[in-house]
């Protein structure tokens, strides 16, 4: 996304020509700029996890738009459309999803609003014990049934 964003700001006025204008919306230029940089800074914050809802909505509404233009122009062609679709079912999943145990706006969340504790943010809840030095560790009976955790799945999502 970042490198269709940076093509757009290449040559704004081509690219109002081309896709804005017969949309017929207000203010092509204007729009364009709006459409290279949602695409280029919503793209920096979900490769960061900054404020990623925000950046997937950026770009969801970008694709929106790219979407539209592509119907318009030349129907329903599943080879224009393959990607720019791609793109926003990613956003739209992002949007709903939210950012996961792997960004900074889990951290942040994590610092401001809990007792941070990195290996509570890198252990399943069911893995992490009382941090008391007094806790005694019992051996497991060999008829009880081990749980399998599936790896990564505390990762998921916040």
């Amino acid at each position: 996304m970042i490198h269709h964003g940076f093509e757009k700001t290449n040559d704004i006025t081509n690219f109002a020509d081309a896709f804005v204008r017969p949309l017929h919306l207000p203010f092509p230029i204007v729009l364009s700029y709006i459409a290279a940089y949602s695409e280029i800074v919503g793209s920096w914050l979900l490769i960061l996890g900054l404020a990623t809802r925000f950046g997937s909505i950026a770009i969801l509404g970008t694709m929106s738009v790219a979407i539209y233009h592509a119907i318009i122009t030349s129907g329903f062609n599943i080879y224009l459309l393959e990607l720019v679709a791609l793109y926003f079912a990613a956003a739209f999943s992002i949007t709903l999803l939210g950012p996961g145990k792997f960004s900074a706006d889990y951290l942040i969340k994590e610092i401001l609003f809990t007792n941070f504790d990195l290996n509570s943010i890198f252990n399943n809840s069911n893995n992490v014990k009382a941090k008391s030095s007094s806790v005694v560790k019992t051996p497991k009976s060999s008829n009880q049934k081990k749980s399998f955790d599936f790896p990564f799945s505390s990762f998921l999502s916040s």
